[in-house]
């Protein structure tokens, strides 16, 4: 159609289809905002809500202090370790030195030195001793760790037990509130689609089509954008058998837009020539015989050969010849191109040759 169109016309076109996505831009928006906040009328739900609300709360204390319990007795664990590692040396060094000066004082058999040997002795006796107690530290934060940790696994173990009580009450209400949030989105959404509908039934041609269709553009996007993500799945069930129904629908409904416009055409195509030519669309019409496209029955068309004066599918006249200078022009134009007289006087769809050339004739002399 835009080939058919003045400049001006054109560059209004375009602007007006600006103004239809700019209005749909600002309405999606909206909707989606709105979309998005719906949920917040909805309390949100967690798991706890569903849990013991006095046993809950001291498993969770239980599970927190056997964490902290844990991670001293771990700390500590590890400074006695290191204790013990230090006195396990000692003691080592010390049972070395004391070794070594035992098989001196064999060599040199010195009585003097029983004393020595005595105190040496009960050094070494210090330094085991030192030892079990550095061991028995570690084993005593081992023990700490190990309760702490049993601990928290009892607690843990209680806490799932309730958790797993309280999923199936939890699940059933999040999936009631899933379809009351639906709900609440279908409410809004769907509605929009009907006047959307009726809309482009109506006044998608009217003086105001910018906002109809902008409007059309919302709608579109907030039910097949806005919605359809949310519709609950229940294993695919409900989102296959919607879309079952609603392919039904949209099918049974496009067979009907077909049967109706068939017939329609077939209403169309018996009414005289004249009629149907004059209450085509210009601008539609010189649209489709630009595509060698019959503006009739929409059945191609060979145009170019200079010949076909009639559409072979339906017989409506597409070229006739001028009433003024019998040149052969579109039977849809205002104006004859050769000589601008306009179209609305008699023409000729098939003249005889010498009625061709006497029009012509009289025009020249008449110049």
């Amino acid at each position: 159609m835009s080939k058919s169109l003045r400049l001006s016309e054109k560059w209004f076109h375009r602007g007006l289809w600006l103004v239809a996505f700019l209005f749909a831009w600002f309405l999606t928006g909206l909707g989606s905002t709105i979309v998005g906040d719906l949920p917040k009328v909805e309390q949100t739900r967690s798991l706890d809500d569903f849990m013991d609300p006095q046993r809950t709360p001291a498993l969770k204390a239980a599970i927190k202090t056997a964490e902290q319990v844990s991670e001293e007795a771990q700390a500590a664990l590890e400074q006695a370790q290191l204790k013990l590692q230090t006195a396990r040396a000692d003691n080592r060094a010390a049972r070395e030195t004391f070794d070594n000066w035992l098989a001196t004082r064999r060599v040199t058999e010195r009585s003097e030195q029983d004393e020595e040997v005595l105190k040496r002795t009960r050094e070494l006796d210090g330094l085991r001793k030192a030892e079990r107690e550095a061991f028995a530290a570690v084993e005593k934060q081992q023990q700490v760790a190990l309760d702490a940790r049993q601990s928290q696994q009892r607690a843990q173990a209680e806490l799932g037990a309730l958790r797993e009580a309280a999923s199936d009450a939890f699940e059933k209400a999040r999936r009631a509130q899933e379809l009351r949030v639906f709900g609440y989105r279908l409410a809004l959404t769907l509605p929009l689609l009907v006047v959307a509908g009726y809309l482009f039934r109506k006044h998608r041609q009217g003086a105001s089509w910018p906002f109809v269709w902008g409007f059309i553009f919302f709608a579109l996007f907030a039910f097949f954008v806005e919605l359809v993500p949310y519709l609950p799945s229940y294993g695919g069930y409900v989102r296959y058998i919607v879309g079952i129904v609603l392919t039904v629908i949209g099918g049974r409904y496009a067979i009907g837009a077909l049967q109706r416009y068939l017939e329609k055409q077939k209403a169309v195509e018996a009414l005289p020539d004249t009629q149907r030519r004059k209450e085509m669309d210009y601008d539609l019409a010189q649209t489709r015989l630009g595509k060698n496209v019959c503006p009739g029955c929409e059945r191609t068309v060979d145009l170019k050969d200079g010949k076909t004066d009639f559409c072979p599918h339906c017989g409506l006249c597409l070229f006739d010849r001028c009433g003024h200078c019998s040149t052969r022009k579109s039977a849809f134009a205002r104006y004859c191109f050769s000589c601008g007289a306009t179209a609305s006087g008699p023409s000729v769809a098939n003249p005889a040759p010498e009625a061709v050339t006497a029009p012509a004739a009289n025009a020249l002399g008449a110049v």
